[in-house]
């Protein structure tokens, strides 16, 4: 699966740290794993199952983060004299719920992989 390296020059990611990488990319890879064992997973480029993973992982640290309380939108904002506020929390921004977490990492899969689920 992807490296480090990978993730940074081709992906472009830069929310996961290097040293977080391995962790992220392992449950990434793990997710699509999943996928695969599921449903019919065609990658349509040599770089798609990676490019999955990668933003796979990227939304697993950010729903880290939210659960931490440590990302999610900006709620306020000021420069110099100008200070503007949004309501709300990040937690009704971002749905962090068990069945939000699997729309979102499906959709992050679905960006890079044709998914074909089966007639439903």
């Amino acid at each position: 699966m992807p490296d480090y390296d990978f993730y940074r020059n081709v992906y472009h990611g830069s929310a996961i740290s290097e040293e977080e990488w391995p962790v992220y990319e392992a449950r990434g890879a793990a997710q699509l794993a999943r996928y695969k064992r599921a449903y019919t997973v065609t990658a349509p480029t040599p770089n798609s199952e990676a490019m999955a993973v990668c933003a796979i992982a990227e939304a697993l640290y950010s729903f880290d983060l939210v659960a931490n309380g440590e990302g999610g939108p900006v709620q306020s904002t000021s420069i110099g004299s100008v200070s503007v506020s949004y309501g709300g929390t990040s937690e009704a921004a971002i749905d962090i719920s068990s069945a939000g977490q699997a729309k979102e990492l499906y959709r992050c899969a679905c960006l890079y992989l044709d998914i074909y689920r089966g007639a439903g």
